[in-house]
């Protein structure tokens, strides 16, 4: 496990507990102990301990400490550390004042993103969250929920704008990966207003040292693969935490880790990524959009 205190972690609740659950296996297959042995530490069954392991429910924080000192864990210091990143773990994620207005997959989703090291994101029909100006997502939020409450729109936009503060924190902020077929920057919502004040906060994001922006144009020869199917691809830097492809559709998202998954979705990315015009030539690309669609 990292040696980062909780406050040094950009993982949210439920990304730490995956983290500690995943130490937790690893140490009780080390000291080759059945999780049923482990469920009679800690008066549980062994459906606890599998849940623990895979970070899908808050920790006792005594079960932790038991199960530490179980698997052969001395060092009280070490004990003591992962104690307080369950203590964390137990904590509401930071998007919890959001919970009225997030469906409960996304909370997660957000979390995941803020772990991240790498986000790899590729977009048919939008430009990707991470780069949306706040009119444009607002268009496209009116576009999707026209029946929503507007205190509710208002809310989403609010999610949407912090989003993108990952991406200027001071402390390892991730690096973002954006291919955007040319299908986007046709699609005029919010009208030309809207789409010019978004396509020169697409040039801006191209300046920033972290963002690599591509852009497949209509002229790319074949079909391309990924083609209709928007994905985004997350990489942590812990090794407890697999990468992640992550699908979204209406009424909710899917979250890809096995690895023949994992491995299709990458060379989709690699190929688009061939086939798109490379980042050095997207803010050229953008500024005669601008010029010939825009002006």
């Amino acid at each position: 496990m990292p040696k980062s205190t909780p406050e040094e972690l950009p993982a949210g609740p439920t990304t730490l507990r995956v983290i500690i659950g995943g130490n937790l296996r690893r140490l009780r297959q080390a000291a080759e102990i059945s999780r049923e042995d482990a469920a009679y530490e800690i008066r549980a069954d062994a459906s606890k301990i599998s849940r623990l392991e895979l970070g899908r429910v808050s920790f006792r924080l005594r079960d932790v400490r038991d199960l530490l000192v179980m698997y052969g864990v001395q060092d009280e210091d070490e004990i003591e550390r992962v104690v307080d990143m369950a203590r964390a773990a137990n904590q509401p994620s930071k998007w919890h004042r959001y919970n009225d207005y997030l469906p409960d997959w996304f909370s997660n989703y957000l979390e995941m993103e803020g772990a991240a090291s790498m986000i790899r994101t590729y977009e048919v029909q939008v430009i990707p969250g991470l780069c949306q100006s706040e009119d444009y997502a607002r268009a496209v939020m009116m576009l999707g929920y026209g029946h929503t409450p507007l205190q509710e729109i208002d809310k989403r936009i609010e999610v949407r704008m912090k989003r993108q503060e990952i991406l200027d924190r001071e402390e390892s902020p991730p690096q973002l990966w954006a291919v955007i077929d040319e299908a986007a920057l046709h699609r005029p919502f919010g009208g030309v207003g809207v789409m010019r004040g978004q396509i020169k906060a697409l040039m801006e994001f191209c300046d920033k040292p972290n963002v690599r922006i591509q852009i497949v144009p209509f002229s790319a020869a074949g079909a391309h693969s990924g083609a209709g199917a928007p994905f985004t691809w997350l990489r942590f830097a812990y090794e407890e935490l697999k990468d992640v492809i992550y699908l979204e559709h209406l009424t909710g998202g899917m979250y890809l880790e096995r690895d023949n998954e994992i491995d299709a979705y990458q060379a989709a990315m690699e190929h688009l990524c061939v086939q798109a015009l490379q980042p050095n030539r997207t803010q050229d690309f953008l500024e005669a959009f601008l010029r010939d669609h825009y002006s």
